[in-house]
């Protein structure tokens, strides 16, 4: 897959390999779209350099107005961060609906960025919100870049080959805007956007939406043209305006006016523009109305269990590790395993360590048969590059078991009838023993957002779900 992988344990050990090796290297965090370019021989690094252990990089940070997110936050950290939510909600949601926990939980928002598809749905609502990059390198140092310059076109970005993007940065939603984020996919979950649309808005008096003036007007949308497109004169028409019914189906045909979409397999032009107005209504009145957070959750499904959503970093002063031997501890077993580092961390488990309980369905992220605890946090481990695994903690389906005796879960299954073909429990156990973790006692919808990155071919999802709830009785 690669011929050398390094993990860099600091920016400027990342700039140095940069500087030496330019296009030859890629860098890799979450590595949920680059390891399938890889798999899929769209890109063929020669090194890869894994930036997710670095100190400091998934940090949030929120001071005078402005939010910095470091370039290793994930999607989940930003749905899980209080002020995030409050403050720069569309983002948060937008993040809330990219793939399942299990890809949101390596994910992140830079990464999400630099693949530059304008139907990525953090892009929207970071154009909204007028967000800025910080690149740097080791030659030309350090610049700040807004994202309308960033993104140049369809997996087109500005960033040079030697450059790291280090930071996202934006102003925090003022006193008296509201805004949301919404995308419309061909299902419920783990869907690419046919469309999506980032809607901000300033009211004059934002304790009385419904009658109050505009004073100021922010619509993007994603995955109609190129790249993120901003509806101008839908926002110019709004300013001034109240969100009478008229001047919200005036605005949203505007807005439909300002997409540029193309046929392709997920949808015709015809079809985009028509949703961009559907949306773009949709989400006025949602602001109007002040129901824009009906539908997301107080306490969302993360399959962090009793974490924080932050992987285990290494020492600032250690040298890059780039070494042939992964060193990782598996079920509380200590492995010392040779010649894998260009494998999957799902590969690693079932051809050198011989663990074949967790499963192969998709090998890019669709499916969750191949769910593990990563530092206990819930991961596809086929989008998990192997030499991840040095140095950190993995807990297969064979590890749930405690003094030789099945997890509830486990049991549940059994008893309920759960278990069909078979092939995708090992993941749906994972995920369901992690929500427990998580949750003692989770609703019917939390259940449900567990299983969002599960797919059962079987489709007997009402015993699954009936074995979670007697699990958690238990």
């Amino acid at each position: 897959m690669w011929n050398t992988f390094v993990t860099a344990t600091s920016i400027d050990q990342v700039l140095e390999l940069l500087a030496t090796h330019g296009r030859a290297a890629r860098i890799v965090n979450g590595g949920t779209d680059l390891l399938i370019e890889i798999e899929r021989k769209v890109r063929a690094p020669q090194v890869v350099i894994d930036v997710s252990r670095i100190p400091g990089l998934d940090e949030i940070r929120f001071e005078d107005g402005l939010f910095h997110l470091g370039a290793g936050v994930t999607h989940n950290q930003v749905v899980g961060d209080e002020l995030l939510r409050q403050y720069a909600y569309p983002l948060a949601r937008a993040c809330w609906q990219v793939g399942a926990p299990q890809i949101r939980n390596r994910g992140t928002v830079a990464g999400n960025l630099i693949t530059a598809s304008p139907a990525n749905d953090t892009i929207t609502p970071l154009w909204a919100m007028g967000a800025w990059v910080t690149l740097r390198s080791k030659a030309r140092g350090e610049r700040d870049v807004e994202l309308d310059e960033f993104m140049r076109g369809v997996r087109n970005t500005a960033l040079e080959p030697d450059e790291m993007l280090t930071k996202i940065s934006f102003p925090s939603i003022k006193a008296n805007e509201f805004g949301t984020f919404l995308k419309l996919g061909l299902r419920r979950v783990q869907a690419i956007s046919v469309v999506n649309v980032a809607v901000i808005l300033g009211f004059s008096s934002p304790s009385d939406t419904r009658h109050s003036t505009l004073e100021s007007a922010w619509i993007t949308l994603g995955s109609v043209a190129p790249t993120i497109v901003a509806a101008d004169e839908a926002q110019r028409f709004l300013v001034g305006e109240t969100l009478e019914d008229h001047v919200i189906d005036e605005a949203a045909r505007l807005a439909m006016n300002a997409a540029r979409p193309i046929d392709d397999i997920r949808g015709t032009a015809d079809y985009r523009r028509e949703m961009v107005r559907v949306l773009v209504a949709r989400a006025l009145r949602q602001l109007r109305d002040g129901t824009e957070r009906e539908d997301f959750p107080a306490e969302p499904v993360m399959l962090w269990g009793k974490g924080n959503g932050k992987f285990k970093i290494l020492n600032a002063k250690s040298p890059t590790l780039n070494t042939d031997v992964i060193e990782t501890t598996v079920n509380g077993k200590r492995y010392s395993i040779r010649g894998a580092s260009d494998k999957t961390l799902l590969r690693l488990l079932r051809e050198d360590m011989g663990l074949q309980g967790t499963k192969e369905g998709c090998a890019e992220g669709e499916c969750g048969a191949c769910t593990v605890l990563l530092d206990g946090i819930a991961v596809m481990s086929c989008l998990v590059p192997a030499p991840r695994a040095h140095r950190a903690e993995i807990v297969t389906v064979e590890g749930l078991k405690n003094n030789g005796k099945l997890h509830p879960v486990q049991n549940a299954f059994i008893e309920t009838g759960a278990v069909q073909c078979g092939y995708c429990t090992p993941g749906f156990i994972m995920s369901g023993a992690q929500l427990l973790n998580e949750k003692a006692h989770p609703t019917h919808s939390d259940i449900q957002q567990a299983f969002t990155g599960n797919l059962c071919r079987c489709t007997g999802y009402y015993k699954i779900i009936e074995a979670i709830e007697k699990a958690a009785k238990a």
